[in-house]
């Protein structure tokens, strides 16, 4: 009843996506005596289709007529509107939000004038003419997990939407058929790849750029702007943190072979965690004193790591490279996002946009084939109008986006759409409609189509 009848009972959890544990730790409750309890669920319908977010919304339901307080951390409208009570945070994000801009009904957010209340009942705007394909991705045979010997046409050169039910087998058919091949570019949500110091700055190469500003600036080595190499803390060594094991210290009052006559020996605790100190040296910052009283526009260079994207952007914007990378960040938003933020911290959807942003920026020549799972995870509806604007310049460049997505208003701004279920799991595996959002929105058999129909005439966002 959740969505979830397409896993098996054995299925290690380990494989599970976050949205899929959460909603069999959903079920566990559920069937709970318990009442007066206070549950808290942050974004439920990640990876959901618009049919299966109907259920979870009916689960929601259940638990809170048990009698218990249901608190639900979400962007998607369908989810919204059966809300008790909204609470809207902003105005923007990072450090321009922060603050409660209402509280009180859906109808009084509507009303409210916040980000949230004004676009509520927004969609993107069906296109007035889609673009017509340049030819095809062949896909014959597919049988990756409970694909059917699936065949299907990908056309290229526009943006393609591969939709369906949760299971009903669209990453399958995509990381099976698609992903790998020559002028493929897979953009996810696995987490950067690098250490502790990765950073927005580091991974889009921005931090070159601004370590060149610098020591142009000064007349010095860029070198001298690294925290690797000769800015290091010493302290540190450019970590801004100092590792230590945590670990018991017992006294001993007199020489023996087990302390070596050291009076203290240290106990490992293994199974507790690592222990990081920031550095009392550079106060976190990695770079030694030196480095630090060198300064561009007024700002060291940890100060600059500091500053958001959103910020970096006003501050370098007479720099061209800079500017144009750091425009690209904020036009998929992550404006919000500091500079050197460990890349450790990243959600799924904050690193494929910052991946996304990457590829933007690269201006490559030649058609390329990007494919995105789900690049809406965790955008507000107005970022999602953002984020759109930005696929679109991409195709228009002449490559091909392949999205796996289950947003209608992504779904409704399609040039093509890829329709897969029946179900999931054993039920699905299938294509049930192809075609233009149009097309697939008369398909009486399709899941999707019965979502989009009624949006097609809905008000438009520009």
């Amino acid at each position: 009843g959740i969505g979830l009848g397409y896993l098996s009972l054995a299925r290690p959890a380990g494989t599970l996506s976050g949205g899929e544990a959460q909603r069999v730790k959903m079920i566990r409750h559920l069937g709970s005596a318990l009442t007066d309890v206070t549950y808290v669920f942050d974004e439920p319908t990640i990876g959901l289709h618009p049919h299966d977010i109907t259920r979870m919304n009916e689960l929601l339901i259940q638990l809170r007529d048990k009698g218990n307080t249901v608190l639900v951390v979400e962007h998607k409208p369908e989810v919204i509107g059966i809300a008790d009570h909204v609470v809207d945070l902003g105005p923007e994000a990072g450090s321009g939000g922060g603050q409660v801009v209402y509280e009180g009904t859906v109808k009084g957010l509507r009303g409210s004038g916040s980000i949230t209340g004004r676009h509520l009942d927004d969609r993107a705007a069906l296109k007035d003419v889609v673009r017509e394909a340049n030819g095809a991705l062949e896909i014959r045979g597919a049988n990756t997990n409970n694909l059917q010997g699936v065949d299907v046409d990908i056309p290229l050169g526009v943006l393609a939407v591969i939709t369906g039910v949760a299971g009903s087998g669209k990453s399958s058919l995509i990381d099976g058929s698609v992903a790998g091949r020559d002028g493929v570019v897979t953009i996810d949500q696995a987490p950067i790849r690098g250490s502790r110091r990765s950073n927005p700055a580091t991974y889009t190469g921005l931090l070159d750029h601004i370590r060149k500003a610098f020591a142009k600036a000064n007349n010095v080595k860029p070198a001298l702007f690294s925290s690797n190499s000769e800015g290091a803390c010493p302290a540190c060594n450019g970590a801004g943190v100092i590792y230590t094991d945590l670990g018991v210290m017992a006294t001993v009052e007199s020489r023996c072979e087990e302390c070596e006559g050291n009076g203290v020996k240290k106990i490992e605790m293994h199974f507790l965690p690592d222990v990081y100190i920031t550095c009392t040296d550079c106060k976190g910052s990695r770079y030694n004193a030196e480095t630090l009283s060198v300064l561009y526009k007024g700002k060291n260079i940890s100060e600059v790591l500091d500053m958001s994207i959103e910020e970096g952007a006003e501050f370098f914007k007479n720099h061209t490279k800079l500017s144009r990378v750091l425009s690209t960040l904020n036009s998929v938003g992550l404006g919000y996002m500091k500079l050197g933020q460990p890349a450790t911290t990243l959600s799924g959807g904050e690193a494929q946009r910052l991946k996304l942003s990457r590829e933007l920026s690269k201006r490559t020549k030649g058609h390329c084939l990007y494919v995105l799972d789900e690049p809406t995870t965790g955008l507000h509806f107005h970022d999602i109008a953002q984020l759109l604007a930005v696929l679109e310049k991409l195709r228009e460049h002449g490559n091909t986006i392949v999205i796996i997505e289950h947003n209608l208003d992504v779904i409704k701004t399609a040039d093509w759409l890829v329709d897969m279920g029946y179900e999931g799991g054993d039920g699905g595996g299938e294509i049930i409609a192809v075609g233009t959002p149009e097309q697939v929105a008369q398909d009486e058999k399709s899941h999707t189509g019965r979502f989009l129909k009624p949006l097609l005439a809905s008000t438009t966002l520009s």
